[in-house]
């Protein structure tokens, strides 16, 4: 009678210790489970040809960029409400990849006609910013809005029926183009695409660890 209760209790503690541990596994491989960053954008949509001029006076074009993640992000040197932290926050991107030569940041003025390149250098020594790797971009201000809606759907309206005179862009909204050209965006608890906040540490964290799943991607 001894020897079977013994035998039980063998039993029964073996059983609940493989539960234990297949429990342990099955959270942590979850818990390891990498982001789904999802390709958003319309199907074949590509990033539109451009050619604006960094904060040393050099045009950049969409060769510049080639087979190169791009974050992007539109703002403008006078700024006192949403781009001081912006700006934060992608100095954070910006150090995180500053060795990379796979990843580039390619920063908007919205405001060309004060964000002369003079302005845009100024501006970029705050951030020492490389301008190999963190270029500061004016040029146009129609081509620079057009670039913003129809190659990275911010704000996206239809074509032809904006006033460019007193049109202004202004979002925290930073954008990430994987090496393809492709928009991409983390998906949310509910399978949604999400955007990447400027202002928000969280979501700029959360861009940074995407950002090094997309540089792994063959």
């Amino acid at each position: 009678m001894k020897k079977q209760r013994i035998t039980v209790f063998l039993v029964t503690f073996f059983i609940l210790l493989s539960a234990g541990f297949s429990f342990y596994y099955y959270s942590q491989s979850k818990q390891m489970k990498k982001p789904e960053i999802a390709i958003t954008g319309q199907p074949g949509q590509a990033i539109r040809p451009f050619a604006f001029i960094n904060q040393e006076g050099d045009t950049i074009t969409n060769k510049n960029i080639k087979d190169k993640i791009v974050v992007v992000e539109y703002f403008f040197t006078t700024c006192k409400s949403i781009c001081p932290k912006m700006n934060e926050n992608m100095a954070k991107v910006y150090q995180a990849f500053r060795s990379d030569d796979d990843v580039v940041i390619l920063s908007h003025t919205v405001d060309p006609k004060n964000d002369t390149v003079a302005a845009m250098k100024a501006y970029s020594l705050r951030f020492d910013a490389d301008p190999k790797r963190w270029m500061f971009l004016t040029g146009d201000k129609k081509a620079l809005y057009d670039q913003a809606r129809y190659s990275y759907n911010i704000t996206a309206v239809e074509e032809d029926t904006v006033d460019i005179q007193s049109d202004f862009i202004h979002t925290n909204v930073f954008v990430l183009v994987d090496k393809q050209g492709r928009l991409r965006m983390r998906l949310n608890k509910e399978g949604n695409p999400e955007a990447y906040d400027g202002t928000s540490e969280k979501s700029v964290a959360q861009m940074i660890e995407d950002i090094k799943i997309l540089d792994a991607e063959k």
